[in-house]
């Protein structure tokens, strides 16, 4: 009984999301699609940043999905350790560093105007998310933020511009995830369980691309899409269609 009750908390809070998307954001997940099927269509790249948790990969290299969606991330590790009591100490530049970074990321990457990059933050108040979507348009790349519209609402942007996600972002489309993420109350328990920005997010993903293929048809340049590695011959059709999007783009 207690195994029922629970999957079903959680299947309707799903449920509920996914009636959210359908209903409330077909038209950003149209626009979002619309951005990349032009860019894809006139030489450019899309690109996909964290969306949260590393659910980003579910759109990589993917059976059924899209040989165009290509990694952008990045990394810097300094090591600088000071006392707690120096942690406040003027001229101190730890605070920028990740802002610096992010910047000189997407300004030394192969990104160019005309690109796409679609990212995400559930909160929408994080400072690299923020700073990429602000450099990324500054060089002329259009942004597909995804987002919690309710959440970001109830909380301060730590971007020194006091902008969140949803500020930047060219199209922005709203994950459906609660305020603080979790979505099932128990009794017996002080907080909310169970997230779902993830499946809101994924499933936003998916979308979109599922209306980028549909336009890229309509358009008379169908997209490359990979087939499962491991189903028969699946090795030989990987290495068509990866030679085929190296060839084309698209």
């Amino acid at each position: 009984m207690f195994a029922m009750r629970f999957t079903v908390m959680y299947i309707q809070a799903v449920r509920n999301l996914l009636t959210h998307l359908e209903t409330t954001q077909t038209d950003a997940i149209d626009r979002a699609a619309s951005l990349i099927a032009d860019s894809l269509t006139r030489g450019g790249i899309v690109f996909c940043y964290e969306i949260g948790h590393a659910n980003q990969h579910d759109f990589l290299n993917r059976a059924g999905g899209l040989a165009a969606v290509q990694p952008f991330t990045f990394s810097m590790s300094i090591t600088d350790p000071t006392p707690e009591c120096h942690k406040d100490r003027p001229g101190g530049r730890a605070l920028e560093r990740d802002l610096e970074t992010a910047r000189l990321a997407v300004r030394t990457s192969s990104m160019r105007a005309g690109d796409v990059l679609i990212l995400g933050s559930v909160s929408g108040k994080n400072r690299v998310p923020i700073e990429i979507a602000l450099t990324c348009r500054e060089i002329g790349v259009k942004v597909i933020a995804i987002t919690s519209l309710v959440y970001t609402a109830q909380v301060e942007s730590l971007h020194p511009s006091g902008q969140k996600l949803c500020d930047v972002g060219d199209v922005v489309i709203d994950n459906g995830a609660p305020y603080g993420d979790a979505s099932c109350e128990f009794t017996g328990l002080e907080v909310a369980a169970l997230p779902v920005s993830g499946v809101g997010a994924i499933v936003a993903g998916w979308m979109v691309w599922e209306a980028v293929i549909e336009k890229m048809i309509g358009m008379g340049k169908p997209p490359t899409v990979y087939q499962s590695f491991n189903r028969a011959g699946g090795p030989e059709f990987y290495k068509k269609m990866k030679d085929q999007y190296e060839q084309r783009g698209y």
